[in-house]
């Protein structure tokens, strides 16, 4: 079993905070650069990591439509969390569907800038009563972010009607979870759930759940 760490590798402190979960995940991992060429069905499961714009956003938007449309176990947060929305808007719903960041600030925007800025803050997040998260979330806690882009509420709203689900909810983040149909495992989230690994806490309960997904498809 082998899970794709797919994005941009810097020595930010989300990716030195994902390089200390490694050892603590009971399957094997691997940094992907989104330049590399890499192929995706080499892998059980892709978590498309903090980091954008990404060096490829191409490659990185066609590796979501793949592990959408097979079935592969996907987690994305942050960047991953707004680049899945980008991809399910344009692939799914037929939409022009853009990032403010990463393409310029449009009317077909579905992720744009926040209002208050997210970046090295936490907020606490509440899950939303009989969803996946839920399951495995049961009770608020704090989670930590470093976000300057989020979707819209107008593209989650889309979403939703589309059968995404929203797990969880936070102050100024709106969306922090969402859930994708029609897929074994497909979930993204704002704040970062492996932050906490090089102060040695637990892995958090999305991580576990998006491994036991890739342990069991």
């Amino acid at each position: 079993m082998a899970i794709a760490l797919l994005g941009d590798r810097s020595g930010h402190r989300s990716h030195q905070e994902l390089e200390a979960l490694r050892p603590a995940l009971p399957v094997e991992t691997e940094w992907v650069a989104t330049d590399s060429g890499f192929d995706v069905s080499a892998y059980d499961g892709v978590w498309l990591f903090p980091g954008g714009p990404y060096v490829d956003d191409a490659a990185v938007l066609r590796t979501l439509t793949t592990v959408r449309r097979s079935g592969i176990p996907f987690l994305g947060t942050c960047s991953g969390m707004q680049y899945a929305v980008v991809e399910y808007a344009s692939s799914v719903l037929g939409e022009r569907a853009t990032h403010a960041e990463a393409d310029g600030e449009s009317a077909d925007n579905v992720v744009t800038a926040l209002a208050c800025s997210l970046y090295g803050e936490k907020r606490r997040v509440t899950p939303v009563p009989g969803t996946r998260f839920a399951s495995w979330v049961a009770e608020p806690f704090v989670g930590m972010h470093f976000c300057n882009y989020a979707p819209t509420a107008e593209a989650v709203a889309r979403l939703a009607a589309a059968g995404v689900v929203v797990g969880a909810i936070a102050p100024d983040a709106g969306a922090e979870v969402l859930e994708f149909p029609d897929h074994p495992f497909y979930v993204t989230s704002m704040f970062q759930p492996h932050v906490g690994a090089l102060a040695g806490e637990p892995v958090h309960p999305l991580v576990t759940a998006f491994v036991s997904a890739v342990v069991s498809t």
